[in-house]
């Protein structure tokens, strides 16, 4: 499970078998979300409330470049 980033208590990753479309697994204790980056949207969560979502997303937003060149590094062109 490869961690790309990791900002205030948030891991965001993605697992080493992880397929399209391209997307970053983020979680904190027991939450965990799953968000696609192209466009940037939560696909499914638990544990996160609305609010933790909305900064988690705007999260994604500022990082997308780092978070979408490590999916491309990892696995490729595909």
């Amino acid at each position: 499970m490869p961690t790309v980033l990791k900002i205030g208590g948030l891991r965001f990753f993605f697992y080493s078998n992880d397929h399209e479309p391209i997307h970053i697994h983020v979680e904190s204790g027991d939450s965990t979300a799953k968000f696609n980056l192209k466009p940037i949207q939560n696909v499914k969560s638990k544990g996160f409330d609305s609010k933790e979502l909305k900064e988690i997303s705007k999260l994604i937003e500022i990082n997308i470049e780092v978070l979408i060149d490590s999916w491309y590094e990892y696995f490729g062109n595909t």
